[in-house]
């Protein structure tokens, strides 16, 4: 290897930001090793694929390139398929076509293939699916294992099907990637019975399989098949704990988990954010307090996602003040997830004030607030009585960030009103929603006619929810204890002899403490 090679491997190696690759292709650019194919392509990759912020620059690195090689593209491609904008690979694509000496080869359709499938995009796959069919490359294991998952992605797993079943002699991959497709579209049976049919299966394979059971319900399937399974990976372990703890299994989820401690193995970043969500969901404090000195000890505390699982347990929990600190400690550029999550702790503990300067102050740090984020900060106006800043933050998600509103959004105004004992300014703006109110709507509102004691207001919600949700009890409940608060004892009693009537039963409330912490 010549020695401008050398020189820029030795630096990319060790290169972490942009700033850091803006500074190493001064150097190139210094050298003249920018005419290189072999220091420009190395460069290309690392922007577009190593980091996670480069991507515009990749893009500018390419355009100043003079004559890109087939590997610079695809490189390209790649990363913009892989990106939030998958659709910008086909513009690249198109210029490899008219300008490129280098036609496409199989690497070029299978970044474009994936790139569809990341965009839910079934125009742009089948069309891409037409191109490699007329260069003759669908029938390239790697290009005909992209098109089975490209269909899947997209919800039509018998094209998936029916491009697997033209695979002459299709591997182990093409296998897991039809298995994949059937439990991309929840389809069990037809899972079970390509698992069955393949003749020979690997620890991929299985873990599909697990990932599977897990991602349709079939807990039992899932905890039957990893106990018969003879090698266990990184992947095996955080898929059952992760399954379980999704699917609200969180005793079972800790219990897996202490179970890959005791038998000496490392746990990944996975499982630890798969456990550490049992805990947020369970509330077991104690034993995340466990986790955290682990991840200290283990070193895995600078992984910006164990960082989040660590700050959301914490924060669900009720342990404010650590979830400050972990919020703090975080090595480099936080998160929307960071932020979110750390405003949806102080939402919960009721510091509206707090929350709002965090929002500020995410704000001013670059990050662009998103849809869950404006849930957060108006759950913590509601919480803290911030009628008027919730509201202003309400119309901003419109007029400032393009957001448009969710049944979630139009929830918390309902429930910021209410809250405060604006009930009739709560019932006109549901009224005029340009979305149809849901029943949680309605019985948001019921619950803070029920808490003010307004019955008139109360008989109107009702009536509304008699339409949207009969059935429910809690809604009688509420509408008796609304009675209740207004003194009407006889309206009581009749609510209580109708739900006897009707056979309706209030579902009971429960609460859950830790014991047995280890």
């Amino acid at each position: 290897m010549s020695k401008p090679h050398q020189f820029s491997l030795s630096l990319l190696t060790n290169c972490k930001t942009l700033k850091s690759l803006k500074q190493i292709h001064a150097q190139v650019l210094k050298k003249g090793l920018d005419s290189d194919p072999f220091v420009a392509g190395k460069l290309l990759l690392h922007c577009s694929i190593n980091l996670s912020d480069s991507l515009d620059y990749a893009h500018r690195l390419f355009t100043y390139t003079p004559n890109p090689d087939a590997f610079m593209y695809n490189t390209l491609i790649r990363g913009l398929g892989e990106s939030e904008t998958p659709q910008k690979s086909l513009s690249i694509f198109t210029h490899m076509l008219g300008y490129s000496n280098f036609p496409p080869d199989s690497f070029s359709f299978a970044f474009l293939l994936k790139g569809a499938a990341n965009a839910r995009c079934l125009r742009m796959g089948s069309q891409l699916h037409c191109q490699a069919l007329v260069r003759g490359l669908d029938s390239h294991a790697f290009v005909g294992t992209t098109i089975v998952s490209m269909y899947a992605e997209c919800g039509i797993v018998g094209f998936s099907r029916k491009m697997f079943d033209e695979m002459p002699e299709p591997n182990v991959v093409a296998w897991n990637a039809m298995l994949t497709a059937y439990f991309r579209c929840y389809d069990l049976k037809g899972a079970e019975g390509i698992f069955y049919l393949m003749p020979f299966r690997d620890l991929t394979s299985m873990n599909v399989m697990l990932a599977g059971y897990t991602k349709v319900g079939e807990l039992e399937l899932a905890k039957k098949l990893f106990l018969g399974m003879l090698i266990k990976d990184d992947v095996s372990w955080s898929t059952i704990i992760i399954g379980l703890a999704q699917s609200g299994s969180y005793d079972e989820a800790l219990s897996y988990f202490r179970e890959l401690r005791r038998l000496g193995l490392t746990p990944n970043e996975v499982s630890l954010t798969g456990v550490l969500s049992a805990c947020a969901q369970s509330g077991a404090l104690a034993f995340a307090i466990t986790l955290h000195g682990f991840i200290e000890k283990s070193g895995m505390v600078w992984i910006l996602s164990v960082n989040n699982a660590l700050l959301d347990t914490y924060s669900k929990c009720g342990s404010l003040d650590m979830a400050c600190l972990v919020f703090k400690r975080m090595p480099g550029k936080k998160s929307i997830v960071s932020w979110t999550s750390m405003v949806t702790g102080l939402a919960m503990q009721g510091y509206g004030e707090g929350a709002i300067k965090l929002f500020n102050e995410m704000k001013e740090s670059g990050i662009k607030p998103d849809g869950i984020t404006f849930i957060a900060i108006l759950k913590a106006c509601s919480h803290a009585g911030l009628i008027e800043q919730g509201y202003k933050i309400f119309s901003k998600m419109t007029e400032e960030y393009g957001i448009d509103p969710t049944i979630e959004h139009y929830g918390c105004v309902v429930d910021l009103y209410g809250r405060a004992g604006l009930l009739q300014k709560a019932y006109d703006f549901v009224i005029q929603m340009p979305i149809p109110p849901t029943a949680i709507i309605w019985r948001t509102l019921l619950g803070a006619c029920s808490f003010f004691g307004d019955v008139v207001l109360a008989e109107r919600v009702k009536e509304r929810l008699a339409k949207a949700d009969p059935d429910n009890s809690g809604d009688h409940v509420l509408l008796s204890n609304t009675y209740a608060v207004a003194g009407k004892q006889n309206d009581v009693v009749m609510i209580r002899e109708s739900m006897a009537e009707l056979k309706m039963k209030k579902i009971p409330g429960w609460s859950m403490i830790e014991v047995d912490k280890f």
